[in-house]
């Protein structure tokens, strides 16, 4: 077979659990896919089988778009609910609000340097970080170049717990970590934040 498939990814597994389904159901090992989605993330999962492997290189780099639910009030090592908390910090409505949590997400809009997480599976000196990470290995992480084009929030802000959780849909190019986001958005913000969920909408 030869072509292209949109998987609606589930949480709970890996893009290469998915790309290995895939590898046996259809008895190939010509499978490859665009823009790998951590285990926690949902949404669309373009794989390419057969000769389609040929156009990864041209279609990996198209924008993509994301729903994301961040959490204000706790940071984990991950930048994820994933990862181990490292950091709280109550928050309520009166230190908060939504103007100027859309003020600080406008602040992203455009071309930026982004520091990605230390659990990622970007390479540095031929191991990823993450195997660093999970050794206690300090290693310096490299910026990258990175565009945001759109984001907004679209929920309410939702006060609960000492935390405070709502969800912004953004826009980004190839290689943008929204893990990220969510950590430099607590920096502007003075508060702890993580990934709470995320969904590949595009």
């Amino acid at each position: 077979m030869n072509g292209l498939l949109v998987i609606n990814k589930h949480a709970g597994v890996t893009s290469h659990d998915i790309v290995n389904d895939i590898r046996r159901t259809f008895n190939t090992k010509q499978v490859g896919h665009l823009g790998t989605l951590d285990p926690l993330a949902t949404g669309v999962l373009v794989v390419c089988i057969g000769e389609a492997t040929k156009l990864v290189q041209y279609l990996e780099s198209v924008s993509k778009e994301y729903v994301c639910e961040a959490l204000i009030g706790m940071e984990s090592d991950s930048y994820d609910r994933a990862g181990t908390i490292i950091d709280t910090k109550k928050v309520t409505c009166d230190k908060l609000n939504e103007e100027l949590v859309d003020k600080c997400l406008l602040s992203f809009l455009g071309k930026s340097k982004q520091l990605p997480p230390i659990y990622s599976a970007i390479k540095v000196g031929g191991k990823k970080l993450y195997e660093y990470a999970r050794k206690g290995k300090e290693v310096e992480v490299p910026s990258r170049d990175i565009e945001i084009y759109e984001i907004e929030r679209v929920s309410d802000l939702s006060f609960h717990d000492d935390v405070c959780t709502f969800k912004f849909r953004v826009v980004v190019s190839k290689g943008t970590y929204i893990r990220s986001i969510c950590h430099d958005l607590g920096e502007k913000l003075g508060f702890p934040c993580l990934m709470n969920a995320l969904e590949r909408t595009r």
